[in-house]
Formats: C-alpha cells, structure tokens, sequence
C-alpha cells in the first residue's frame, strides 16, 4: 500500500518558520486598562480584578488559578479523594456515586475509560453521553457525561462529578488538563481517585478554594507476588501471561516467538494502535472460548483495560521515552505490574516477573517502595489570555506569544507550565499560513503526532486547505478505496499512521464543524482501517488447524463503503450550495 496513494506528500518549511517568528518586532501595548477589562471574557473577568486593583495588568501572573473557575469557587464543594493501588476498588466506589447522583460528569485520561464508564451507567439505567475528542454518542434525557479530561465542562453544575487517575497533574504534557478540571468542575461533590503520591499536593492546592476535603484510603483487594525466579525458557509461557515491552517491533518480535512454541497465541496492546483495535484484542484475551490466551503489550496496559491476567512479565526494565532510553519509575511498574491478578477474575492472585534474572532487583526493590510525591501540577493559560498578550504585543504569530509568554510566566511552587514544545512546532508551521490566531491555537492543540511524518503531513495539509478555502475536503488529501490489510510491519505503521490522519479530521470537524464537513467519511474510513488493522493481526499469527476466527472479515465493512459509493457520496456533496 503506498502511502502517496493515501496522502499527498508536501514538504515542510518549518525552521524557516521557526526562525522568522524567533525575530518578530514586538511593539508597545496600544490598550489602556479599561480596554483590557472589557476585553477579559466574563469568567476570568473577577480574577483580574480582584488580583490587579494596582491598576497594571501581568497577563503572565498565573499564582492563583483557583480564582479563573468563579463558579466552582461560588460552590464550597465536598471533595473526597480515594487512593490506593491498582486494583482496590478505588475508582468503583467513585462510580457508584456517580450512579446514584441526579447529575454528573466522569473525566478519565483516556478515551477507552471514557467509554466503558457511559457503558456502564447506560447498562443499569443512567443515562449518559459519550463526549471525547474525537466521539459523540448523546443519550437523550442524559444528565449524566463521560468525557475524556480534556473535554470537562467548567460552567455546567453537577450533583457529582468523577476524576480519574489524578496522578496525572503532575504529566508534563497532560497534567493541566486535570488541574483545570480538579479546580474548575462546578459540582457539589467531587471524588477524585489515583495514586496516594498526590494527596499532598491535592490537599495543598484546595487549601486555597475553600472545598472540605476528605481522604479514603483503599489496599488491593487481590495478593500480587513478585516471583523470585525468571521466567527462563519461553516453553514457560502460560494461559494468561502478559508480556511487556516497549516498541512496536519488540511487541511483534515477541508475538512470534511465543507462537512459534506453538502453544499460544498472542493479543497485541500498545498505543499506536486504533483504540477499537486495543479494546478488540483485550476482548479477545479475556475470553475463555479464545484461542488467544496470551498477550504482549506496552505500558499502554497501564490503564484503561479491564485485563484477566494471572502473570506480568517484563521482557525489560528500560524504554525510551520520547527523549532517551531510561529505566522505568517506580510508579510506571507498580502501575503495569497492578494489572496482574484482577480481582474477580480467574486469576485470583496476581504474579509478577521479569525475562532477565538481572531486572529482579529493580522489580521487587519498586514493588516495596512507595510512589515518588507529586511535588508540582501543570498548568497552561487560557486562549483568551494568550489572545489579550498577543494583542499587547502587536502581532497574531502564535510561535512568539506562547514562546514569550512562558519565558515570562509567574506560577506558585505547585505548579509548573505544561511542555510545550510540540505546540511550539506546530506553531511555527502555522504561522506562515494566513490564519487567525484562534485558527492557529486550534491547530496547535490537535492531538497530532509530531514524531509521525505522516501525521504532520496531514496536519499541514489540512490547515494549508483550510487557510486557502476556509473548508477542507477529505477527498483531497485522502484517496477511499485505496485501503489494504497490510501485508509487512511497515505497512501496519503506515496504515496506524492514516488513522491518526483520519481521527485528527474527525477531531477538527467537531471543533470547525462547517470546515471540515466530511467527518462520516472519516469516521467510516477510520474503523476500515481498524478492520484492517485486525486482520493483519490475525494473519500474523500461527495458525492452528480447526482455529476458531474471531473477527468479521474486513471485506464486509469495505464493500459497505467501497470505492463506487464514496465517489458517489463525494458527486453529491459538491453539487451542494457553497
């Protein structure tokens, strides 16, 4: 499968625009204080004044976030945080609050945990909608959301409302997210559910917006043994074992190795994989009736999948995370080696080990060890900040704002500025194109893959289309019809590569629904790559005579939507009115 087919190829001209936005003049502020005033949107509008009576306004002054959210601070809201290890019951207790409340919101780190929680209040008669990023499925008469993070709604009022893994303020990248929420959600009660590392800072932080805070401590309600054995020759590879590795290749390496004992075969979980696809071979896992008894896996375990796994074995102790190859936190293996031994299942007791006899020490030295202190949460500013700082400045490049903005930034000892340097290379591609500065944000924050090259390429397509015409069209980037099951490793890359593309479209057609019109296109090319997705991963495996095969074959979801009904889909959309 050719990717040129798929995606028209453009090369980029980003350290040009790296280096003309580094030299932009900036210009003295043309705006008086009253001017300021008028312009700060009404939320964040008391915090102003009530922080710069003196008459001078610090656009950059960020040391009290808790007043931007004056709704939930008109609220003396009754917090209850539950912590304890993986597989407590913490988050359950959490939900059976949300259930019982007459309105209410859960906010989880990923879409996968987004959704299984709407499942689960539909399934005993809650009503609730389904809003991530990149899906909305709404129930009517639901008072009830389940959202990822990113997604949490600030204004609404709720009876109750649910954070999950708050250890996550403290993410480089992410962790603003759950701070905005943890101070913004307007609710009477919140339960706020994660690793004991971040009571400190939680307790800290509500200091200040008045909320009644009350800690619920919870101990794994299943035994989790560290082996004192390796686990030495892969002929001792069980029903239920879950290896874990940390790159793509390394996954399949081991898929095939443990197939080729011809014992078992293997699930595969890491996170470039679609999100359907994941929940596919988790599905396929934990059923008893599966052939697939054995599952290989990155950190992408961690959370967001109920996993029946009797035992975790660490193929390694290091991974590289975007910037070195490191050893993993004491947190990151506490995290994946909790999923072993899932409480209910049938595997009652959970065990955990490494391949290599070396990895051991490092393994039962981090089960004993608490987690490190949460010592900061992130934080980022407002567009409507980074708008009224842009226009003090006299210019709407998006790269020289942020870049300044967080040169000059004044935060408490909490708190710390998100990692901005993928928005900041997103930024200097956008700023060449004739874009307003909220256009630019907004493709600044799409959940675009900067270490994907396809990824980028769809990005800068779709904001070059959209600079020019103001609509982007799917078919002019994308080609349907042209989707395969890929046949070797570098296909399946490219091919998770277009659904990334596929996905970034659907994400902007809900933020520029008039501009990107074409998102049932999208949606529907998106699950065929999924499809696909799967039947590679079947392929790819050994084949035992008699198998059971678990998957609906992609050919029935292609010829749904095969090459005749899409061109006919896109002659009618253009013979629309402009």
């Amino acid at each position: 499968m050719a990717v040129t087919v798929l995606l028209r190829r453009r090369a980029l001209s980003s350290p040009y625009a790296i280096s003309s936005c580094r030299n932009a003049v900036y210009v003295c502020c043309p705006f008086s204080n009253s001017d300021l005033h008028s312009m700060v949107n009404s939320t964040n509008l008391r915090f102003w004044r009530s922080y710069h009576n003196s008459g001078k306004f610090d656009l950059t002054d960020m040391t009290h976030p808790h007043m931007w959210y004056p709704k939930a601070r008109e609220k003396k809201r009754n917090v209850y945080l539950h912590v304890g290890p993986t597989n407590s019951g913490k988050t359950y207790n959490a939900l059976k609050r949300l259930e019982a409340s007459s309105s209410g919101v859960y906010c989880g780190p990923l879409r996968l945990l987004a959704r299984e929680v709407a499942q689960r209040l539909n399934k005993v008669n809650v009503p609730c909608n389904l809003i991530t990023g990149q899906e909305r499925d709404e129930i009517e008469g639901a008072k009830h959301n389940s959202v990822t993070v990113e997604m949490a709604d600030v204004v609404t009022e709720y009876q109750c409302a649910v954070i999950d893994e708050i250890q996550m303020v403290g993410c480089k990248s992410r962790g603003f997210s759950f701070t905005r929420a943890l101070l913004g959600l307007c609710s009477d009660e919140l339960h706020i559910c994660g690793d004991p590392a971040a009571v400190p800072l939680i307790q800290r932080i509500l200091e200040a917006t008045g909320d009644l805070v009350t800690v619920q401590h919870y101990e794994r309600l299943s035994p989790l043994v560290p082996l004192k054995s390796p686990l030495g020759s892969f002929s001792n590879i069980k029903a239920g074992d879950c290896l874990v590795t940390f790159s793509r290749r390394e996954i399949y390496t081991l898929k095939r190795r443990i197939e080729r004992e011809g014992k078992h075969l293997c699930s595969v979980v890491y996170g470039s994989l679609p999100p359907e696809t994941r929940r596919k071979q988790a599905t396929m896992f934990n059923d008893e009736s599966s052939d697939l008894n054995v599952l290989v896996a990155s950190d992408a375990i961690g959370m967001g999948l109920n996993l029946n796994i009797s035992r975790i074995i660490f193929s390694t102790m290091m991974k590289f995370d975007g910037f070195s190859h490191r050893e993993l936190t004491v947190s990151e293996i506490k995290q994946i080696a909790g999923r072993a031994g899932r409480y209910g299942s049938k595997f009652p007791v959970g065990e955990v080990t490494c391949l290599d006899s070396g990895d051991l020490p490092l393994l039962h030295s981090s089960l004993k060890s608490p987690s490190p202190i949460i010592e900061r949460a992130g934080l980022f500013p407002t567009f409507d900040v980074l708008s009224l700082y842009s226009r003090l400045h006299g210019t709407d490049l998006f790269h020289p704002i942020l870049e300044r903005f967080l040169e000059k930034a004044k935060l408490s000892p909490d708190y710390f500025i998100a990692e901005c340097e993928d928005m900041l290379k997103v930024a200097a591609i956008v700023d060449d194109l004739p874009l307003g500065l909220y256009d630019k944000y907004l493709f600044c924050i799409s959940p675009v893959d900067l270490r994907d090259d396809i990824s980028v390429q769809g990005l800068v397509q779709f904001a070059e289309n959209y600079a020019k015409k103001g609509i982007v069209r799917l078919k002019e980037i994308f080609t349907p019809g042209t989707l395969q099951v890929p046949k070797t490793h570098n296909q399946l890359k490219e091919l998770e590569s277009v659904h990334k593309v596929l996905e970034l479209y659907v994400w902007l057609s809900f933020k520029v629904e008039d501009s990107f019109p074409d998102r049932e296109v999208a949606a529907s090319q998106k699950a065929i790559c999924s499809m696909l997705i799967e039947e590679y991963l079947e392929r790819s495996g050994w084949q035992p005579q008699g198998r059971k095969k678990f998957l609906v074959g992609p050919q029935k979801l292609l010829r749904e939507y095969d090459a005749s009904q899409m061109n006919k889909y896109f002659q009618e959309i253009n013979t629309r009115p402009k």
